[in-house]
């Protein structure tokens, strides 16, 4: 889940080449893309505007291949999966970026199509800011929008965790931020990072499980990996990722700034503040604004910075100290 960008978007990324060949290069809207010998892409079948043109699914390995994000359930994108392998090639591991329906529903199907442990940092709700568990306790903060709520892993990883995998390690970035239960996956100069930082789009942060705070963390810990080539969740290899990186944290930091701005004295409403500082979204985005809105200012109140009336949730009335 993410929301649209669409006046930063990066050029299509045409895909490498072998340095005589003068075959086209695939496309990015092509279903299955070779990246790397030992690295290819499926995209699933699910474009909206909050998927853009579907979930990336990421092969590595060769041989006995490691599955990163399932995808939705869809029995096509699964038989796209087994298509994708070469004759005598299996999944022998699957892993899990964070538990929305676009990444985590097909985890069933791929299990049974293939038998492969799922490995994933925990359960939906886990990871969770103490602040955050409370929240979502009082049943007033809303969200859960896209939340696989049953998905469980058969392990949990811990952060920082090196996997030994069929295609060599892989370390387990743990990076909340849009979702409590959020991992990048570190593999060589290469880092799958799920939804935290796309080419094509700033993520959702939808309280209980998004999480601001959380994810100017995440930024920086991305940031400290200094990957060659950061693989998303949707849309193209981002292959300046400090860039990125930083064009996102400057945004997050932006709307921060206008949403604090357009608080006064006078408590206001989260629909009130969020018509203030996404002036410049679209009407059908605002829904998806007004939760990135929440996430600062639940953010905001624990910087002392605004107040909630009568008492911190979606429905409060928010002003300055």
């Amino acid at each position: 889940m993410s929301q649209p960008e669409p006046q930063n978007r990066q050029a299509p990324d045409q895909g490498p080449k072998e340095p005589h060949d003068q075959s086209p290069a695939p496309s990015p809207r092509d279903p299955v893309v070779q990246f790397e010998p030992d690295l290819v892409r499926v995209l699933a079948g699910n474009r909206s505007a909050m998927t853009y043109r579907g979930t990336n699914s990421y092969l590595l390995g060769r041989g006995a291949r490691v599955l990163i994000d399932p995808g939705p359930d869809d029995a096509a994108h699964g038989a796209a999966l087994m298509g994708a392998l070469d004759a005598q090639e299996h999944i022998a591991l699957i892993l899990v970026t964070h538990a929305h329906r676009d990444h985590s529903a097909n985890t069933a199907r791929m299990v049974s199509l293939t038998g492969a442990p799922v490995l994933a940092f925990g359960d939906a709700f886990a990871g969770r800011s103490p602040l955050m568990q409370r929240l979502a306790e009082t049943g007033a903060i809303g969200g859960g929008e896209g939340v696989d709520a049953g998905f469980v892993p058969d392990r949990s990883l811990h952060d920082g965790e090196v996997i030994d995998t069929p295609a060599g390690p892989v370390t387990a970035l743990w990076t909340p931020g849009h979702m409590g239960n959020h991992l990048c996956f570190a593999w060589r100069d290469v880092v799958f990072c799920g939804d935290l930082v796309m080419g094509w789009a700033s993520s959702i942060i939808s309280p209980p499980d998004g999480d601001a705070a959380a994810f100017r963390a995440s930024l920086d810990v991305l940031q400290a990996r200094q990957a060659r080539v950061l693989h998303a969740g949707h849309g193209d290899p981002i292959h300046d990722a400090p860039a990125r990186i930083e064009f996102l944290r400057q945004h997050r930091q932006r709307r921060e700034a206008r949403i604090l701005a357009s608080l006064t004295g006078v408590p206001s409403s989260l629909s009130a503040i969020t018509k203030a500082a996404y002036a410049d979204t679209p009407g059908a985005f605002l829904p998806a604004a007004e939760r990135n809105t929440l996430a600062h200012l639940i953010d905001l109140t624990q910087q002392n910075r605004a107040i909630a009336h009568p008492n911190l949730c979606a429905n409060a009335q928010f002003s300055r100290p």
